[in-house]
């Protein structure tokens, strides 16, 4: 069988285990040498002789039995121990059972569901982050307990595929010797009836043809019949322990994929939900902290506004000397005159300083797109 990642369908299965018992040539040829030397003993048969046709009588009732009774004790077993071993993986099976309990866990814990920001009065006799932290640790060490019992249920699955794989590979062996003895029975078969016809047209003793016919031919194709029908109750067991062999397999695996997959993302879900509840605690105190920013700005401002009038009042109101107004007329223009040179002494460094910072500017900016393509590109 090639590969592939196909479900096989029940008829495929069968269609595969009839080519895996199917005779190859060499088997053909060799129960085609032991049909011929069969049937011309019968053909050659002295009837008067009662030991050999006792002889060929007993051969012919024995044919098969061996193989068939075999089968059948093997497949009262297989019955007992299918129907036991299948019970692992039904509702109540320890890894089904174990399955549900940590799906009804995990569904418990989903912190999509929980109200973090939860405000109002019973908001303010608990904190819903720590409560549901509390929670999770109770709940970690019954999952801790559910995947100890996936563990046990998945070892117990594995020892019940290799039970049932040796049985299986027992049950084929048996099948294949049926196989092989309803070809060497249908060989013979062909052979005798075309040999009593031929014997027919010699005219040769009747009675031999009839005792040929009646006791040789007859019970030989029953005995064919009852081994075809054997064949196909093998089969029928060699396809029910496939079957719970695969589904014992899909068990294992959702046991896999609940330890590394299913827990492990509950767990980013819990960090991330911490998170984001510490960003929202911190985003509320900035927002309190620039409402009081801005009152103490706009309270600043209003000082500033009241103080101001009132000196600009005393100003008005008081008296001035007029030698002390041409003095600090002459000390403003003497400062205008200073603020004039220095402007124009302090023009030549502001350039170099305003290129300076634009080449600290180019290399940030460069520096800033770096970083961004490597988010993208999710370094």
């Amino acid at each position: 069988m090639s590969f592939t990642m196909e479900i096989p369908s029940q008829k495929e299965i069968q269609k595969v285990i009839e080519e895996e018992i199917k005779p190859v040539p060499a088997e053909v040829a060799e129960l085609q040498q032991v049909a011929n030397s069969n049937v011309d003993m019968i053909m050659n048969l002295d009837l008067e002789s009662l030991e050999k046709r006792k002889e060929i009588l007993q051969s012919i009732d024995g044919f098969g039995m061996n193989t068939m009774r075999s089968s059948s004790e093997k497949n009262a077993l297989l019955q007992v121990s299918v129907g036991h071993l299948s019970k692992t993986g039904d509702e109540g099976g320890q890894v089904a059972k174990g399955l549900t309990e940590l799906h009804m866990q995990l569904k418990d814990l989903d912190p999509s569901v929980v109200d973090f920001a939860k405000t109002g009065f019973l908001g303010k006799l608990f904190n819903p982050l720590r409560a549901y932290f509390l929670k999770y640790q109770k709940a970690d060490a019954v999952i801790a307990d559910i995947v100890v019992s996936l563990d046990k249920g998945r070892a117990t699955l594995r020892n019940d595929n290799t039970t049932l794989e040796i049985e299986q590979q027992s049950l084929r062996e048996l099948t294949k010797r049926l196989q092989k003895e309803i070809q060497l029975g249908m060989l013979m078969d062909e052979s005798i009836d075309a040999q009593i016809e031929a014997a027919k047209v010699r005219n040769e003793d009747p009675e031999k043809v009839r005792f040929i016919t009646e006791e040789v031919l007859f019970p030989l194709r029953q005995r064919v019949m009852d081994l075809q029908q054997m064949l196909v109750v093998n089969q029928q067991g060699i396809m029910a322990i496939e079957v719970v062999i695969r589904n014992n397999k899909e068990l294992i695996r959702g046991v896999d994929r609940a330890k590394n997959v299913t827990i492990s993302a509950l767990k980013i879900a819990v960090t991330v939900a911490s998170a984001l509840y510490n960003q929202k605690i911190v985003l509320q105190k900035i927002e309190l902290l620039n409402r009081t920013t801005n009152d103490l700005i706009a309270g600043t401002s209003k000082m500033l506004k009241d103080q101001g009038t009132a000196i600009q009042k005393q100003a008005y109101e008081a008296s001035i000397s007029v030698d002390t107004m041409k003095q600090a007329f002459t000390d403003v223009l003497s400062a205008l005159d200073s603020i004039s040179v220095y402007k124009q002494e302090a023009l030549p460094r502001m350039r170099e300083t305003i290129g300076q910072f634009r080449e600290l500017a180019e290399t940030g900016e460069q520096q800033i797109q770096r970083l961004e393509k490597g988010q993208k590109l999710g370094l």
